[in-house]
């Protein structure tokens, strides 16, 4: 099966190819598979498994096709292209972002050598959350590792032509989860602790991406986020830039971030967070992006 769902325009300034490079940058990744010209991913659409491919044809728009499951319905496909939109921030006009990289020594030649890298978004709030809080203090890959083992251990998953296919877990079947479980799979007590508060707080109703969007501004989230035990400040930034559409969001405390900027200016040291908000005053409104582009220069 290989059956057009829809397509997506796209907008200036948007490259598939740089977009699939960044989804590639792991082979840990447990959330879909990607190739030189597509995606494919798990989401679960009017309680029925589906799996999903994106590419974009040449010179066209991008194309939603499916490739296993029953077709969806209406309301069902419109969540679908609106999740799409977000995980690859579609609707961003990017022109004035690279206005202002073209006068920055730092930035520009990051956009020219990835001009048409979006924001990879991750549009689940839980999601955000748990990846920021298993990502707390270690590495890029055992992070990744967390993931895998928290999704293979809760999540939904479908075999397809050779392949396991996931969903992240729903924040609902943490109800009867103990902190012991977590731990099992390499989570310290703290983040199993703070991952099944999180849970609990979202499947009661007690927190949501729409609760969180509604307020009157970004630092007014990020208030909202350090209420929770275990958010600190590097976690709510991260979450404002990857699930909050935030485009002002720093995450200074980020090494990732410390590390690139040491790499391109060539300094003996990590900057200080004081040094970071320094440098970005030139970024204004597009830190986050700049963030983005920046972390491309590690890898």
């Amino acid at each position: 099966m290989n059956d057009l769902l829809f397509e997506l325009p796209l907008p200036e300034f948007f490259d598939f190819g740089v977009c699939l490079d960044y989804l590639n940058r792991s082979p840990l990744e447990c959330l879909y598979r990607t190739d030189q010209v597509g995606v494919t991913r798990y989401f679960n659409l009017d309680n029925h498994p589906v799996l999903v491919r994106l590419t974009v044809p040449e010179g066209g728009q991008l194309r939603v096709a499916l490739l296993y499951g029953e077709t969806p319905g209406p309301e069902a496909v419109a969540w679908l292209a609106r999740y799409i939109r977000e995980w690859f921030d579609l609707d961003r006009d990017l022109a004035p972002f690279y206005r202002l990289a073209e006068a920055d020594p730092l930035l520009g030649p990051l956009t020219e050598q990835h001009r048409g890298l979006r924001i990879v978004g991750i549009p689940d709030l839980f999601e955000a959350l748990c990846w920021a809080i298993l990502g707390q203090q270690v590495n890029l890959a055992f992070a990744y590792r967390l993931k895998q083992q928290l999704t293979a251990a809760y999540g939904e998953s479908l075999e397809y032509e050779g392949h396991m296919y996931y969903e992240f877990p729903r924040p609902e079947v943490f109800a009867d989860v103990q902190q012991e479980e977590l731990c099992a799979l390499q989570l310290t007590r703290s983040k199993a602790r703070t991952v099944l508060d999180v849970a609990a707080l979202i499947a009661s109703g007690g927190l949501s991406r729409e609760e969180l969007l509604a307020l009157p501004s970004p630092d007014a989230a990020e208030q909202r986020l350090l209420q929770i035990r275990g958010i600190g400040p590097w976690t709510s930034q991260y979450v404002r830039m990857r699930c909050l559409d935030d485009t002002t969001a720093l995450p200074v405390g980020d090494v990732g971030l410390q590390n690139a900027v040491k790499f391109l200016t060539g300094m003996d040291r990590k900057p200080t967070p004081g040094e970071l908000l320094k440098l970005a005053e030139p970024w204004r409104g597009w830190e986050a992006y700049a963030t983005f582009y920046l972390w491309r220069a590690l890898y």
